[in-house]
């Protein structure tokens, strides 16, 4: 019997795609320079906000995004990539790749993002932290964001897009869809993410606070 569960709560959903055009709107600024650097600090401060915003979801959003529930002991883990099926057996969220997967983009993302607040490429872009920072951290923090952290992120970014390929026609399982609907079909009957009104406001009010966060530590900067 298949039964059709909530996994992805809608803010999850929506920050997963929001994360996706910040991304992308980040790599086509830097590529085009000039005065669209201004949209890529904007975009930075973004995601600045969506990460944290994320990381304080990941404790208290719907079951199946907090980090409780699908970062993996080192045992499944190990188990997974050796091949045992148990391991993956019940699986609601992500998998045990997919979970290290999460948790390096975000880590990625907060450094790279770290690293652009104090860059100065000397030409046009100059990060709000970089005339506070010591010379030396500004031009690790460049050298960083222009030459080590975009590579990473990309091919962090790869890996992910290839996983979701792999998983659709391997194993005939579409990980996108409930990425847009928020419903798995399983054969099991998991305890569902809570996903009301009453959880959606709530993760209103905590990205409002992660973006007041981040507007107030741009203040620091002035």
């Amino acid at each position: 019997m298949v039964v059709k569960v909530r996994v992805w709560d809608l803010p999850t959903r929506l920050f997963h795609w929001a994360l996706v055009l910040c991304v992308v709107g980040l790599v086509i600024t830097a590529e085009v320079g000039g005065d669209a650097m201004q949209w890529h600090f904007r975009l930075g401060y973004c995601v600045l906000t969506l990460v944290l915003f994320r990381v304080v979801w990941g404790f208290v959003g719907g079951y199946w995004s907090r980090f409780s529930s699908f970062v993996p002991s080192p045992a499944r883990l190990l188990a997974y990539i050796r091949g045992n099926s148990e391991a993956d057996a019940h699986s609601v969220g992500h998998n045990p790749l997919g979970a290290l997967s999460v948790l390096g983009l975000l880590a990625a993302l907060l450094v790279q993002v770290s690293a652009g607040l104090m860059s100065d490429d000397e030409i046009l872009a100059t990060g709000p932290f970089a005339a506070k920072a010591p010379p030396d951290w500004v031009a690790w923090a460049t050298f960083f964001h222009t030459e080590v952290g975009k590579l990473v992120l990309i091919g962090l970014v790869a890996l992910h897009v290839l996983a979701i390929a792999w998983y659709r026609f391997k194993k005939n399982e579409n990980l996108v869809k409930p990425m847009l609907t928020g419903d798995k079909d399983l054969t099991h009957s998991p305890s569902p993410s809570r996903d009301d009104l009453g959880s959606r406001l709530f993760a209103l009010v905590v990205l409002l606070a992660c973006g007041v966060a981040v507007a107030l530590l741009l203040r620091l900067a002035q």
